[in-house]
């Protein structure tokens, strides 16, 4: 089974706690150093580990010492074409390679934004400089030594207060972290802390690598690794790495957006036109319930499922086109079987059938396209309940051969 990993990030994801969960969870140290002097940087830092514990919660710091001359002599000002030549000098293994270039060019594109200036000529400063470098392919590295097929990471913790930057004096999250969020439309919150939880370097990895935000995915879990922090929180500092293989049930997890809102005082016509908008825009489902609200007012609950980047758009038009004043909004993880789109041949044409099976290609639902089946039904003035028989015994009839 493919082996996945999920980033449970409660006090928020650096580059250093990633290296040291990869570590805890069973990445030899030793190979990182052996594969990270390929980089042709070795004179610039020292890479070490030791086992911390914060408020009894054991883990492993990875420390990426810099030399005294990379620290206060020469410290180095890179910009994208330098790194990405670094990297590809390193012949490091393939993904690790592309991953690494991929978090880079994430985090140039962020620098760029926030800056106005061209991605090639973005001064990368603090996240150019060498422990950026060496955080970011340890951690490809570490993945790939550990044959992650597919990583996922959790909500992140916004933080707060300001920190020291080479721009001065910045905000937190710093506007970097806050353009890659914006980009992958991750998922916050705030946990009270008040302090830089989320680095550039950290939210670079996470929003190039992560293929989903929200909650754990369905997963069989095999080990655990804690990376810990510098900082000393009220939480314990760590960032923990669940490792494991996907379920064999044929179920994807999935985070989704659920908006709702409460309407009594909308024309009932304007409904059918709201749901068509919020389709339209690419929601995943819209449904009304009829609901009893104040003064005793009949009303409908109007309820929105997309995905999280579409969020924004679908509010947009619940606040045009109907007469609400505030809508709620959350996320929820939804299970999905695995779906494909195969055709039926009947006497009428063909229909798509879409067909869901579980890990083992067991076919567990059929279901003929309802829009296929009106349309022969309207063109051959026949009931839709029979084209849909016909489609489904022609489906179970060839089995396999009657499928494209």
């Amino acid at each position: 089974m493919p082996r996945i990993a999920y980033l449970d990030c409660p006090t928020g994801i650096a580059g250093d706690m990633c290296l040291g969960a990869l570590v805890d969870a069973g990445v030899p140290l030793t190979y990182l150093q052996q594969q990270l002097e390929r980089l042709g940087m070795s004179d610039e830092y020292e890479l070490r580990a030791e086992t911390v514990c914060y408020q009894g919660q054991q883990g492993t710091k990875v420390h990426v010492d810099l030399s005294s001359e990379t620290t206060h002599e020469h410290p180095p000002h890179r910009h994208l074409p330098q790194i990405e030549q670094i990297i590809q000098q390193g012949q490091f293994p393939h993904r690790a390679q592309n991953w690494s270039l991929a978090v880079f060019r994430r985090l140039a594109a962020a620098e760029a934004a926030v800056h106005g200036v061209d991605v090639e000529k973005v001064h990368f400063h603090e996240v150019g400089a060498t422990d950026a470098i060496v955080d970011i392919v340890g951690t490809c590295l570490g993945l790939d030594w550990l044959e992650i097929e597919d990583l996922y990471c959790s909500a992140l913790p916004v933080g707060g207060g300001t920190v020291k930057a080479s721009h001065g004096r910045l905000p937190v999250p710093v506007p970097a972290v806050l353009k890659l969020w914006e980009m992958r439309q991750v998922p916050t919150y705030s946990n009270g802390i008040e302090k830089e939880l989320v680095t550039p370097t950290g939210a670079a990895i996470a929003t190039t690598l992560a293929t989903n935000f929200g909650f754990p995915p369905a997963m069989t879990l095999q080990k655990v690794g804690w990376g810990a922090g510098s900082r000393q929180l009220s939480l314990p500092n760590m960032l923990r790495l669940w490792l494991g293989e996907t379920t064999a049930s044929g179920e994807t997890t999935e985070t989704i957006a659920v908006l709702q809102t409460q309407i009594d005082d909308l024309f009932p016509q304007a409904i059918g036109y709201v749901l068509e908008m919020l389709f339209a825009a690419g929601a995943l489902d819209v449904f009304t319930q009829g609901i009893g609200m104040k003064k005793s007012r009949p009303g409908i609950l109007l309820t929105v499922i997309c995905p999280p980047q579409l969020k924004t758009s679908c509010e947009k038009i619940l606040f045009r086109e109907t007469t609400t004043l505030g809508i709620r909004s959350f996320l929820q993880q939804r299970s999905v079987l695995q779906r494909q789109i195969q055709t039926a041949t009947t006497p009428w044409g063909q229909v798509r059938v879409k067909v869901a099976t579980d890990g083992h290609g067991e076919v567990l639902n059929v279901q003929p396209e309802y829009e296929d089946c009106a349309q022969i039904a309207r063109s051959h003035n026949l009931p839709w309940y029979e084209v849909y028989r016909t489609v489904m015994q022609v489906w179970g009839k060839d089995g396999e051969e009657g499928k494209a």
